[in-house]
């Protein structure tokens, strides 16, 4: 059996956020909310780093990488 829980908000957000969640359910709508925030936050944060790095960054933290893969083991 699944467990429910009530969150509190303002009744402005959740008229806000009822007419964009149309027929879906409440879980399904804020689950797909949080995935697409993650997501474009993980995309302006990759824009970023490709805007800051250079090619000899990114050549350079890929020798690191190679070179930790190959040195690393467990005990």
């Amino acid at each position: 059996m699944r467990k429910y829980v009530t969150i509190s908000v303002l009744r402005e957000v959740k008229e806000l956020l009822e007419r964009e969640k149309g027929d879906r359910d409440w879980s399904s709508y804020l689950l797909d909310l949080f995935n697409s925030v993650k997501e474009l936050r993980a995309r302006v944060a990759f824009e970023e780093l490709r805007r800051i790095l250079d090619e000899k960054d990114l050549e350079e933290i890929i020798r690191s990488s190679k070179d930790f893969r190959e040195r690393f083991k467990l005990r």
